[in-house]
């Protein structure tokens, strides 16, 4: 991988990759659905699109500039999509073990509006057995009594989209908030004593400097979260900044690799030094025997998840699977009574295999044993070749008994995954 932050997707968010999927697998999904329920825990997402503002590096399905009425439809479509889903033999009695409101920006829903959407899931799957509810905030779209209502309405985990701390580096980067609007929200957050909290950071945002990034982890250790959240700025190719690039001849000036590892290496640092313990090659918590993350560790490891929404993605029965993408196709086939299904994958047993494998590896170490025992294949004979060179380079600590990234490894994770990748099949059509 170049040092320059080129172009291009670097995140590993699921395997096989979106490229694979296809409209050819729709029937699959639908037999997904209609088949009899998995044992594996289910769990809810909910594709919230809206937005104040379209930051300049972002890659999701989000509408800027909506009207009022496009808004309420939107919201009671993902209600209604919510009982077509919940009424399919594949999902219907089975408990939620997780929720997961994300976007987009949630919180851009009035209270009323998130008061009838939820009444909606509430008809259709009911969530008072989930272990976990994760709502995502833009500090600017919230108010005191919108954070008080989140509470009551069983939100469990909060968490922020701060990004940044430097006035200058939000605006540049197209951020809707500044940061007095930060410490308003977070206020309004901490007062109302939600379970769990989290505050996102992105490493090497445009206009970034070692001085800025060291005040935005200082002053977000004086927040004490329960855990934050922290990304490397990439520049996947449905961008803003990427988009005006191409038109302009000119680079992004998005820090390179190299430097935003050292930034996130010395935030892990600074956060370790305060008592926190890192949870994956992004996330770092006060108490990791209160602090859990269930929508990402039970995803990783082969949930069913329900995706409710435009362009959202979702897994159920080992079928991978994707809502349409645009706004007209998704609402017609929901106000019609039909799953919005776009494309999918059926990936095989192996992939499936990959696919845990990678996304726990993101954690910093590998349950061998959960892999053996779930696949029947021992992934440290399997892959043996690659442990040894990760471990040669020195991205691995240990080999066995399971796999443990170095700090070294776990900053540049997603760069080495692809070495589990298996060999790409024939092109599919679609």
């Amino acid at each position: 991988m170049s040092d320059a932050t080129e172009p291009g997707s670097y995140f590993v968010a699921n395997y096989p990759p979106f490229a694979r999927w296809n409209k050819a697998a729709v029937p699959d999904v639908l037999a997904a659905f209609a088949a009899p329920p998995t044992q594996e825990p289910l769990g809810l997402y909910l594709h919230i699109p809206f937005c104040r503002k379209r930051c300049k590096f972002c890659y999701f399905r989000v509408y800027t500039d909506v009207a009022a009425a496009d808004v309420e439809r939107y919201s009671r479509a993902l209600a209604a999509e919510a009982g077509i889903a919940a009424s399919q033999p594949a999902v219907t009695g089975r408990r939620l073990r997780y929720v997961y409101f994300g976007g987009g920006t949630p919180s851009f829903l009035s209270v009323k509006q998130l008061e009838r959407l939820v009444g909606g899931i509430h008809g259709s799957f009911g969530w008072d057995d989930a272990e976990e509810v994760t709502f995502e905030c833009e500090p600017g779209t919230l108010s005191e009594p919108k954070v008080q209502a989140l509470k009551s309405l069983g939100m469990t985990r909060i968490s922020l989209g701060v990004e940044n701390f430097t006035d200058s580096v939000l605006e540049v980067n197209g951020r809707a908030h500044l940061s007095a609007e930060i410490l308003r929200a977070w206020d309004w957050i901490k007062a109302a004593e939600f379970p769990s909290t989290n505050v996102d950071l992105i490493a090497g945002m445009v206009g970034e400097t070692t001085d800025t990034w060291q005040q935005t982890v200082e002053k977000t250790l004086a927040l004490e979260p329960d855990s934050v959240t922290i990304y490397q700025m990439e520049l996947p190719p449905n961008t803003v900044f990427v988009h005006d690039a191409k038109e302009t001849g000119a680079t992004t000036a998005v820090a390179d690799w190299p430097t935003k590892r050292a930034w996130v290496d010395w935030a892990f640092g600074r956060f370790l030094d305060r008592g926190y313990s890192v949870s994956s090659g992004y996330t770092l918590v006060r108490d990791p025997a209160r602090v859990h993350f269930r929508y990402r560790d039970m995803l990783w490891e082969g949930s069913d998840l329900v995706a409710l929404g435009v362009a959202s993605f979702g897994h159920l029965s080992g079928v991978h699977y994707q809502n349409a993408t645009h706004w007209d196709d998704y609402l017609s086939a929901v106000e019609s009574g039909r799953l919005p299904i776009a494309r999918g994958l059926r990936p095989t047993k192996r992939e499936l295999l990959i696919r845990e494998l990678v996304l726990n590896l993101k954690k910093g170490r590998l349950d061998v044993e959960r892999l053996r025992h779930k696949f029947g294949v021992d992934p440290l004979e399997e892959w043996a070749h690659e442990w040894r060179w990760l471990e040669a380079e020195g991205f691995l600590d240990e080999i066995a008994p399971q796999p443990v990234l170095s700090r070294r490894g776990l900053l540049q994770v997603d760069a080495l995954l692809h070495r589990f990748f298996g060999p790409e099949p024939a092109a599919e059509s679609g």
